[in-house]
């Protein structure tokens, strides 16, 4: 989809939205969004079933059909559920709803439309949104339907869950920003969550995010799949069906979001019962996963450490009840199965603090071997936070025993705009190719000021500290060719200019105050 296409629905989206707070706007935005993409998938469907039933060659053929037997054939719900099509009920359809957009009770309408399609729709239980009846500004709703019928969702070019998936990731991207820190809740920069799934590569098996926002990480696996199809000899549908994907959310709207995202793509997902805390409800205790991948809110404070004290998932220590890091991640590994690996986006300190037990279970995940490779961002990758962070990689079954991979990418990633960075799809293939090579024993070197292999002993000497930059050292200053002398001798011609330029301006300025009345 056209980048020019997405920002101006977003501009004038965001014009609707007046003094709404963007956390209340986003679900009644996007809701609508994946309503237009269902109505079209099933048009698309319906046009298509119809050519069949009038196509003499084609097994769906009715001969001497009228046009009320093809409407009522039309209308069997068989067809769609076969094809993985989500029916729509007459009322809920687009056309009917647009065509009230003015009417003052159009936030009923569309609730009452919402809870026809989950009737209709049991993979849709629960997710949509149903509280547009309590918006106040009808006619602001109205102009949204407006808007989002500009939207098209079926063309030759593009898929229609690729361009409802494009939407989607741009609008909770602009939402993030939107909503400031409290985005963080639910987005986890594209760049980030790409690099992660590249070094995991989670190709099939059970995949767990116990923070999942609204389901990244299990949109970038499939997408993931889909790319290494060829290279792989497989077809990438076939393979996606052998990923099971888990996760959990406490907070409701983003519970449904994520639901949303997966029901887009025709991903099968369990994310429990209900939106829940993960560490006091957690919706999967017996699941051992595969991969587990994680941008969990960082340094949480009051995440009731106090009262799970002797927790079985503590098993390197009991986590400081003023900050949530290392509960996070030994609930990981908790779930991790025996081959498991896991990826988690952590607060920086969480690789040097010694604050409340926080040294002591750090030094017990060295000495336990679970620790496969640390990996320090550069700052401004996220929309939402300038807390400098980092991935930890985690393994059950780590092949390089007593071995720990560091990677300092705090220098890679270029700005995509003024307050934001990101990684090329360069940068994500050279940090996982670094690790891969590692982990492979496959024409691996250390790089000075980039990464190194370190062994246990050597953290050790460095008081178990995992920061990326005490070990990788410095990068050298590239040697452009001119003397030290010769660059010296100009850089102090340089500098006797500027105090010229300086002496003159201060004469000036001077000579103007004088002008005014003033001495200095």
């Amino acid at each position: 989809m056209d980048n020019d296409i997405k920002k101006t629905l977003w501009a004038s989206a965001d014009k609707l939205r007046s003094n709404m707070d963007a956390a209340v706007y986003k679900e009644p935005v996007l809701g609508l969004i994946f309503l237009k993409y269902i109505e079209d998938s099933f048009e698309e469907f319906r046009k298509s079933l119809k050519k069949q039933i009038v196509n003499p060659q084609d097994d769906l053929y009715f001969e001497d059909a009228s046009d009320e037997d093809i409407a009522s054939e039309l209308e069997d719900h068989d067809y769609y559920l076969a094809a993985n099509v989500f029916w729509v009920p007459t009322e809920s359809r687009w056309q009917n709803i647009k065509n009230k957009a003015k009417q003052a009770d159009i936030g009923k309408i569309i609730d009452d439309a919402m809870v026809a399609i989950e009737s209709q729709n049991p993979r849709l239980k629960g997710i949509l949104n149903k509280t547009y009846g309590r918006l106040h500004n009808g006619v602001r709703l109205g102009e949204l339907i407006d808007l989002i019928s500009s939207i098209g969702f079926t063309n030759k070019k593009d898929k229609a869950k690729d361009i409802l998936g494009q939407v989607y990731e741009y609008f909770l991207g602009q939402f993030a920003s939107a909503e400031g820190k409290k985005g963080g809740q639910f987005y986890t920069p594209k760049s980030i969550v790409s690099l992660m799934v590249e070094m995991l590569e989670p190709y099939e098996g059970r995949v767990y995010d116990p923070a999942m926002g609204s389901g990244g990480f299990f949109v970038s696996s499939e997408k993931f799949i889909e790319a290494h199809a060829l290279e792989k000899h497989y077809k990438a549908k076939d393979q996606v069906q052998k990923l099971s994907i888990y996760g959990q959310e406490s907070n409701p709207t983003t519970w449904r979001l994520a639901a949303m995202n997966m029901a887009i793509r025709g991903i099968e997902f369990n994310f429990g019962k209900e939106p829940a805390d993960t560490f006091f409800n957690n919706q999967h205790p017996d699941l051992r996963a595969d991969f587990v991948m994680a941008n969990p809110p960082f340094n949480i404070s009051d995440w009731g450490g106090d009262k799970l004290t002797e927790d079985v998932r503590w098993k390197y220590g009991i986590p400081p009840k003023g900050n949530a890091n290392f509960a996070w991640v030994q609930h990981m590994l908790h779930h991790l199965n025996e081959k498991g690996s896991a990826g988690i986006v952590l607060a920086n300190g969480s690789m040097s603090s010694n604050t409340n037990n926080e040294g002591a279970i750090r030094k017990n995940l060295i000495e336990g071997d679970v620790v496969e490779c640390m990996v320090a961002l550069p700052g401004q990758l996220f929309t939402n936070t300038q807390i400098p962070a980092c991935i930890w990689f985690l393994t059950k079954n780590k092949i390089k025993k007593q071995k720990f991979l560091f990677i300092d990418a705090r220098n890679i990633g270029q700005m995509i705009s003024r307050v934001q960075k990101e990684f090329s799809v360069d940068d994500i293939a050279t940090i996982a190719k670094t690790y891969h090579s590692w982990k492979q024993d496959q024409d691996y070197q250390d790089e000075l000021g980039y990464c190194k292999s370190v062994s246990t002993e050597e953290i050790k000497k460095n008081d178990y500290v995992l920061t990326p930059g005490r070990y990788v050292g410095a990068k050298p200053e590239v040697d452009d060719g001119i003397p030290f002398n010769v660059k010296m001798e100009g850089l102090v011609e340089e500098l006797r200019g500027q105090f010229l330029e300086s002496a003159k301006l201060e004469k000036e300025i001077k000579s103007n105050l004088m002008g005014l009345g003033y001495e200095c």
